[in-house]
């Protein structure tokens, strides 16, 4: 009864649903991929994957594909005569996917109308679909399961904003949790949060965070020179990073930075948006706030940047490279109520980190930053000036907080392995 009602609503939902991504898609000057997202794939790129067995991988957006590299890459050594798929939901999500060597095929994920569903997985049939961390789609799972297609969620999390509203509308989401063969969560506290939820009990485990495996190492002196000259930063400047910055954050950045700027000539400043296309938005800012600026599309450019100036990120996929050739980073989402984003990118490149109060989408990563001495929590945007300061004066401190990141990661791995003894299990 409840998949009846679901896909009666859904007729209903579908227009304003095509509708919202297409303006979401041309206000972002990207192009929609309606016909993906209704199961029609292009023969030539299915060609990727043809007479070989699939494992599809999905992840939404950024965060989440970061998250899923380690397990791909062990999937690519244990499976190496089976073709992986991956798909996203969002354009940046899949601009990041696309440059894994690991996959074979991206596509955009279908909506969950039954008929784009059926459309594709009967295109795809893949032996096996990974969910990551907590995407949960009625048909898509109901439709798995009746095929006899193992839905395994990867890396999954509860987060304390969204858990009162999953616990409310629990018996929506139960009817498809309740079909997932393995439900692998981050935490005990995210377990007890997903049966509460209404998933089985017996088929969900604790298996850490996948997060944690990324690659973690701190650069040689020469691998930096070099990262510099890509974004024609001089090697005598120490860098400051604001990444993943959301509306109502980049000012505050800016102001702070204005502040130092009198005390420590030699500094510059790289801000990347969490959404590039905002880029226009923040160029406004920093045109308002008297600084100069370049962007990172118009690099390389006839002249180096200089200190003082501000490299603003109008590009996706080179979030790590950034961090490698920073000396101090902000992770943002955390002065707005945004729930935060992930400060391990820059623990495993033994970059020292600053962050904001609002980290509830990474709580449990927040707390071992903190634990292990690896960043710096400020309780409002008037504590970045200070936290900046104290940061660019001690090289010391800022080594310490580095060397406790890549501690952090090397206490905290091992997340891939327990996955892939589960996919064993029923792939």
């Amino acid at each position: 009864m409840f998949f009846i009602a679901y896909n009666f609503l859904s007729l209903f939902l579908l227009i304003p649903v095509v509708c919202y991504h297409l303006y979401r898609s041309i206000s972002r000057r990207r192009p929609p991929a309606l016909a993906e997202r209704f199961g029609f794939i292009p023969a030539a790129e299915l060609s990727a994957i043809r007479n070989r067995p699939v494992i599809w991988l999905h992840a939404v957006s950024v965060g989440e594909s970061i998250a899923a590299r380690p397990l791909l890459k062990a999937l690519r050594g244990r499976y190496p005569d089976h073709a992986i798929l991956v798909s996203n939901t969002t354009e940046t999500g899949r601009a990041t996917a696309a440059a894994f060597p690991e996959k074979d095929l991206c596509i955009y994920f279908p909506f969950d109308f039954l008929p784009a569903v059926r459309r594709t997985l009967d295109t795809l049939r893949p032996e096996i679909v990974i969910i990551m961390e907590t995407e949960i789609w009625p048909n898509f799972t109901r439709e798995a399961h009746s095929r006899g297609i193992p839905v395994l969620l990867a890396n999954g999390r509860i987060s304390d904003r969204s858990f009162a509203g999953y616990l409310k509308f629990s018996w929506f989401f139960r009817h498809a949790l309740q079909l997932f063969s393995r439900l692998c969560m981050q935490t005990e506290t995210d377990c007890e949060r997903i049966i509460a939820i209404g998933a089985p009990s017996e088929r969900t485990l604790r298996t850490g965070n996948l997060k944690y495996d990324i690659p973690f190492r701190l650069l040689d002196h020469d691998e930096k020179r070099h990262l510099k000259e890509r974004y024609s930063i001089p090697g005598d400047l120490l860098v400051l990073m604001a990444a993943s910055t959301h509306a109502g954050e980049e000012q505050h950045l800016i102001d702070t930075y204005k502040k130092l700027l009198p005390d420590f000539g030699g500094l510059l400043l790289i801000l990347v948006p969490r959404h590039p296309e905002r880029a226009a938005e923040v160029a406004g800012l920093l045109e308002r706030s008297g600084i100069s600026y370049r962007r990172r599309t118009s690099l390389p450019g006839v002249e180096a940047l200089k200190k003082g100036e501000v490299l603003l990120v109008d590009t996706v996929g080179e979030m790590m490279d950034l961090y490698a050739i920073a000396d101090v980073a902000f992770v943002g989402g955390s002065l707005v109520p945004t729930g935060g984003h992930n400060l391990l990118e820059p623990a495993s490149l033994g970059v020292a980190s600053i962050f904001g109060p609002h980290m509830s989408n990474f709580r449990e990563i927040a707390e071992l930053v903190l634990r292990y001495g690896a960043g710096v929590q400020v309780d409002s945007p008037s504590g970045l000036t200070e936290s900046f300061r104290t940061l660019i004066t001690s090289s010391e401190l800022r080594r310490v907080l580095g060397q406790n990141g890549l501690k952090l990661m090397r206490d905290n791995g091992g997340a891939t392995g327990r996955h892939m003894e589960i996919i064993a299990e029923i792939l």
